[in-house]
């Protein structure tokens, strides 16, 4: 997986590359080595808003794209969010591949047992 971290009114700092891959190690291992992941650290600079960093996540697969978006007080809080929250909607995704495919092959075995 391709990781590609991007930063918004913030500095990306080595420490936030590093927290970020590492996060996301676990998505990696369930997804292709062609999946392309974008990462948006961002600072509100409005001091009345108390969550004011914001991560955005974006994970481009083979006929999906998966999104995640989470303020917090903390940048790396915000990052562990968006990690969970990613590796659930990949964790989802690939259910529903599995089940798809195991449902056609029990048509295709009850067709051809009738016909």
């Amino acid at each position: 997986m391709r990781i590609e971290v991007r930063g918004r009114n913030t500095e990306v700092t080595e420490e936030l590359r590093r927290h970020v891959e590492k996060r996301f190690a676990r998505v990696g291992r369930q997804v292709s080595d062609l999946a392309q992941l974008e990462i948006e650290l961002s600072e509100e600079r409005n001091p009345s808003i108390a969550d004011r960093y914001v991560a955005e996540a974006t994970l481009y697969l083979k006929g999906v794209t998966l999104r995640a978006q989470e303020s917090t007080p903390e940048m790396l809080h915000s990052i562990h969010e968006i990690a969970e929250d990613i590796r659930r909607q990949v964790k989802r995704h690939r259910e529903l591949r599995r089940k798809r495919s195991q449902t056609r092959r029990a048509v295709a075995h009850l067709r051809g047992e009738e016909a």
